[in-house]
């Protein structure tokens, strides 16, 4: 069973100081029926105290707050995983079985909000697309991974042309993203044909270089198989998850898992780079410069936006009122 060294870090670099920076963090891999977590540390700087709880599906979430003046927040996570071989469902159920079992859990609450479709202008276009692939005459695994080709096969896999809010339709006219893009699809195509499924975070292990999405957190979805369970599904490189495979978190879409997000006040104008080193050795301890030389994910936020308090806000419009 291999064992993984982890090592995450995030940098936000702030053209000015900035102050009362309030972050939630989704950084702490869970140890479960696959996955181990013998060691696991996240640091912050300028230091801060992490407040830890469980969110509704389970997720370990921190919160933290700076509020004296800073120019750079990073966050680094150190974290070493073993984990286990996933083993592939028996799939000798009659489809008509499992599609009647499915229709059943479509309808209880636990499933809820893993079966509703999201609302779009390509859905009537995609329904009809996967129509003849995800028919009822297949098993439940073997539509999942019939879709799940589907998507490889339709998606070219694009660094740069996505971002954290791009939506369904955009990434049917592209047809093109990264990882996240990949499981969204993916996510909304299994809701349609009625399947259960969820968004799921992590990371993709390295041996070689013929994995996409290494060097980064790592997004999949998990489909609900009658007599088995969630079965992870990883639509970029169009395979089952395995023991290849650490899981930080699950829920409905990114948004349920992002891995940072929080709110400053300052000027908007900043640089966000991220890095992920997975080795099958101990990473020896480095400046988190030198990890972010190799930086997998850079994003530059340029133009400022005016930071206008309320006191100011209640002038400018009594302003205007005399004006008028």
């Amino acid at each position: 069973m291999p064992i993984y060294h982890v090592k995450h870090t995030t940098r936000y670099s702030y053209s000015s100081a900035v102050i009362d920076s309030a972050n939630q963090i989704i950084l702490s891999p869970p140890t479960d029926e696959y996955q181990e977590i013998i060691n696991h540390e996240i640091r912050i700087k300028p230091l801060a105290v992490v407040d830890n709880y469980e969110d509704f599906f389970g997720n370990q979430v921190g919160i933290f707050t700076i509020v004296e003046p800073h120019t750079d927040l990073v966050i680094t996570v150190d974290a070493e995983v073993e984990t286990r071989p996933v083993p592939v469902p028996s799939d000798f159920w009659s489809p008509k079985s499992q599609w009647e079992t499915i229709d059943k859990l479509s309808l209880e609450v636990e499933f809820l909000d893993f079966v509703k479709s999201g609302i779009y202008k390509a859905l009537p276009i995609i329904r009809n697309e996967i129509a003849t692939i995800a028919n009822k005459g297949k098993t439940v695994l073997q539509c999942v991974q019939s879709l799940s080709s589907y998507v490889f096969d339709q998606i070219t896999y694009q660094q740069g042309v996505t971002d954290v809010e791009t939506d369904i339709d955009k990434i049917w006219e592209l047809k093109a993203g990264v990882c996240q893009d990949f499981a969204h699809l993916l996510l909304e195509i299994l809701r349609i044909s009625g399947i259960p499924a969820r968004y799921v975070s992590g990371y993709i292990c390295p041996f070689g270089n013929e994995l996409r999405g290494v060097g980064a957190t790592h997004a999949w979805v998990e489909a609900y198989i009658p007599d088995y369970g969630w079965l992870g599904v990883d639509p970029t490189n169009n395979c089952l998850v395995s023991d290849r495979h650490i899981r930080i978190a699950f829920g409905r879409n990114f948004n349920d898992c992002t891995p940072v997000k929080g709110t400053y006040k300052g000027s908007s104008a900043h640089t966000l780079t991220v890095s992920v080193v997975i080795t099958n050795e101990k990473i020896k301890t480095e400046e988190e410069s030198t990890i972010l030389n190799d930086a997998t994910y850079v994003q530059q936020v340029i133009e400022p936006v005016a930071v206008v308090n309320s006191y100011q806000r209640f002038i400018e419009m009594q302003q205007q009122q005399q004006q008028q």
